[in-house]
């Protein structure tokens, strides 16, 4: 069972920081379920 285990996660990256994809599979790999993932530029 993972840390966030049923919980549902928005992931939003940064272009020039950590982007969404490699936060959602950090989320997923918690036991989370990943409900949208986007990287956008915050400028």
């Amino acid at each position: 069972m993972g840390v966030l285990e049923g919980k549902k996660i928005v992931a939003l990256g940064e272009r020039d920081g950590v982007s969404g994809p490699a936060i959602a599979a950090c989320m997923e790999a918690a036991g989370a379920t990943v409900v949208f993932t986007a990287t956008e530029c915050f400028v």
